[in-house]
């Protein structure tokens, strides 16, 4: 068994995920038994199978077509062998030994699923932890982010010290480490959601049986792109998987 097993989904961000792998092998401990898996849902051709084919621990694996943000994560799902497994987005840098810091909280504290410190490439700390989600602050988040900021800083959990841990009802899919099998149980993410909110989902579907814990002891660079703020696409698809969320777990209003 391997101690953590990490998947990279690829959607035309070449570069990206290369900078993602090399930190990765840059910066985990040579003592840590790891398997890193590239799932390419790219349009554009890449070289990223030739780049994956340097190391004996990073896999390619390409579907037949782009299956999403969940899909593409649990591709590799039947492949797993590890005690733990990692979703990392492919805009995400280590700059220290951030998977053995996590695996040893995870260990002492035994909790299901853990979110590290995330900071922008300037050291700026990212509200990406949450309260639980209501209609009312994903509507403030999709159209009215100018306002209501007292609300967003509850909501984003900008009012907890962070410096100790805490639990957290919901965390950004950027970066998550999870008990395989506990990930594995709940069949990896909801494919009803294409992209977008199936991070949320995830988090519920934790602490309803275990608990995520955001973890202080360590800091990852996150690029944090906010794509479906600035696509009418990606901001429809957005929109429809809120409708799947609140759908599945109850409008919860305020």
């Amino acid at each position: 068994m391997t101690d953590i097993s990490i998947t990279i989904v690829a959607y035309n961000d070449e570069e990206d995920v290369r900078n993602a792998v090399c930190s990765i092998m840059e910066h985990t401990a040579v003592t840590i038994q790891k398997k890193i898996y590239i799932v390419d849902n790219s349009t554009n051709k890449n070289q990223l199978e030739n780049f994956c084919n340097q190391w004996d621990e990073v896999y390619y694996r390409k579907p037949k077509e782009n299956i999403g943000f969940g899909k593409g994560h649990n591709y590799v799902l039947p492949e797993l062998d590890s005690k733990y497994h990692a979703i990392v987005n492919p805009d995400i840098l280590l700059k220290e030994d951030s998977f053995q810091i996590l695996l040893d909280f995870m260990e002492k504290h035994q909790v299901g699923m853990v979110v590290p410190r995330m900071t922008d490439e300037n050291g700026n700390f990212q509200a990406v932890y949450r309260r639980e989600l209501t209609v009312f602050d994903m509507g403030i988040r999709m159209f009215l982010s100018s306002h209501f900021k007292k609300r967003q800083a509850y909501h984003t959990m900008q009012d907890m010290d962070c410096t100790k841990p805490f639990q957290v009802p919901f965390a950004q899919g950027s970066f998550l480490v999870i008990q395989t099998e506990l990930f594995r149980q709940f069949g990896g993410f909801d494919t009803r959601y294409f992209m977008y909110m199936e991070d949320a989902d995830l988090c519920k579907q934790v602490n309803a049986c275990s608990s995520l814990y955001y973890c202080p002891d360590t800091t990852v660079i996150h690029k944090w792109e906010r794509a479906s703020k600035k696509n009418g696409k990606l901001r429809r698809i957005h929109i429809a998987s809120m409708f799947r969320y609140f759908g599945k777990w109850g409008w919860k209003l305020w």
